[in-house]
């Protein structure tokens, strides 16, 4: 039997991730959402290469700092909405990890990455649209910090947690 997919998401600090958080259990089908906010870096890494993973991850988040983040505001998903998020830093190590693991990505992992935080989704695209309209009235950006990576299971569920990296650099 192939080892559970792996997921990869960054760990925000405890004040962004508790607004976050508070944000999808608002607007997220209670029914759907099983797993808190995140920021998903990669979606589906190899179970099997779960060693290499793990020490390509530790080398990287050693030599990274705490990365500084904006919340820029509601974005469409079609049938949802997301909190985009600028973060230069970021995207820079995601660009690192992913020519380390150009062979496993799937065409997902492989495409563009546009950094952001779920907050709706699988809903009705007038829904959707409703609440992007709603959040947008008035939305400051906000600042938040990136502070590790967080390395989950996936097994159908609830994601179950593999391993954290801190930004340690």
């Amino acid at each position: 039997m192939e080892p559970a997919p792996l997921i990869l998401t960054l760990r925000f600090d405890d004040a962004a991730f508790a607004r976050l958080d508070a944000m999808r259990r608002a607007h997220f089908p209670p029914e759907r959402n099983h797993i808190p906010a995140h920021l998903t870096l990669f979606h589906a890494l190899p179970g099997a290469a779960l060693p290499e993973i793990t020490e390509n991850l530790r080398v990287a988040c050693a030599g990274t700092p705490p990365m500084a983040l904006r919340v820029t505001g509601p974005r469409s998903l079609g049938r949802g909405v997301a909190l985009g998020v600028e973060a230069p830093a970021l995207v820079a190590l995601r660009r690192l990890l992913a020519s380390h693991w150009r062979e496993w990505l799937t065409p997902q992992d492989a495409g563009g990455f546009r950094p952001h935080v779920t907050v709706q989704n699988k809903v009705a695209p007038e829904e959707a649209r409703a609440l992007q309209a709603e959040m947008a009235v008035g939305f400051q950006p906000w600042e938040a910090r990136g502070e590790g990576l967080l390395l989950w299971h996936y097994r159908g569920g609830p994601w179950e947690a593999a391993a954290e990296f801190p930004f340690a650099g």
